[in-house]
């Protein structure tokens, strides 16, 4: 960035932090931050923080099973913007990115401009950017060009969206970056509905892969989104929600702690509560896990084959023969 235009930037930035647009403008309130908070000038010239290897192998080690729900994902993703000149970063929730995917022919770029795993990437480090910013404020944003703090960050466009994990705590953020100056408003729209989706399947991959055994049921909300997940157990036990379900149901961590029929968080209470439809429910299941056989039904339950005629016969249920 030439010398005229850093003075140009930084004049900017400045005369914005002394008005009162903090009040009115997140971007403002986040360069506040970045001079007020952290202590940061905006025309710093020197590039971000990188980790060392040992460091940056240390913080993969943590996300390891985020890591590996969001490998198809950040595929699928790359595959959608990566075409444009764009590259795809996956950050833990402290800013480090942990993943990458991006073009061969961009990589010296990229690199450059410390876009790359391993670079320090938080608000308190970069000042106001995609991801840092993001994860302060724990909503998607896109940071364009000039709204960036530091001016040697100024050429780049990031659109960046926070990942919650399967206790609905903010656990990374995934960000589409471009140097590209003639990126349009319509394709940032874009790359935000991708990134959108994008997270929304990782958060998925994520839980079912946290609750291995369990059922996972789409949450009975209004919205019907499919970010509003909660995973049942074989008794029927609530034992998991995402932060969507979560927010949406009213689910706090002391309501997951203790046992929760998923009966009556899906609006069945009354036939949770019927013990006489849960062995009809248990008997059916068996049944029909034994393909009809009465005798493998009865020893699947630890029940002779004349107890479980009666049960059946009591319950009206009709079995093959």
């Amino acid at each position: 960035m030439a010398g005229t235009a850093v003075v140009q930037h930084t004049d900017r930035v400045h005369a914005a932090i002394e008005s009162d647009g903090a009040a009115r403008s997140a971007l403002v309130a986040s360069w506040r931050r970045s001079s007020a908070l952290h202590h940061l000038d905006p025309a710093e010239r020197k590039p971000p923080r990188r980790l060392t290897e040992t460091e940056l192998r240390e913080v993969r080690q943590k996300m390891e099973p985020l890591t590996r729900a969001a490998q198809a994902s950040l595929d699928r993703l790359y595959l959608a913007v990566g075409g444009v000149g764009c590259c795809v970063l996956l950050a833990d929730s402290a800013g480090v990115p942990i993943e990458r995917r991006g073009a061969a022919s961009d990589d010296e770029t990229f690199h450059e401009w410390g876009l790359w795993t391993g670079s320090v990437w938080s608000e308190d480090s970069e000042g106001t950017n995609g991801i840092g910013t993001c994860l302060v404020e724990q909503r998607m944003l896109t940071i364009d060009r000039d709204q960036h703090y530091f001016s040697r960050n100024t050429l780049l466009s990031c659109t960046t969206a926070p990942i919650y994990d399967h206790e609905g705590n903010l656990a990374a953020a995934l960000d589409v970056s471009s140097c590209r100056a003639d990126l349009t408003e319509g394709f940032i729209n874009l790359i935000s509905i991708a990134v959108t989706d994008a997270v929304r399947r990782i958060e998925a991959e994520n839980f079912r892969q946290a609750f291995p055994y369990a059922r996972v049921l789409l949450a009975p909300i209004a919205e019907r989104s499919t970010a509003a997940l909660i995973a049942v157990d074989s008794d029927d036990l609530v034992v998991g929600a995402t932060r969507a379900a979560r927010l949406a149901m009213g689910l706090t961590p002391e309501c997951l702690a203790k046992p929760l029929p998923a009966a009556s968080l899906l609006g069945f209470a009354n036939t949770a509560e019927d013990l006489s439809e849960a062995e009809r429910g248990v008997l059916q299941r068996a049944l029909a896990r034994a393909d009809g056989n009465v005798s493998s039904a009865a020893l699947n339950l630890g029940i002779s084959r004349a107890t479980l005629h009666r049960k059946l016969n009591r319950f009206g249920i009709k079995r093959q023969h």
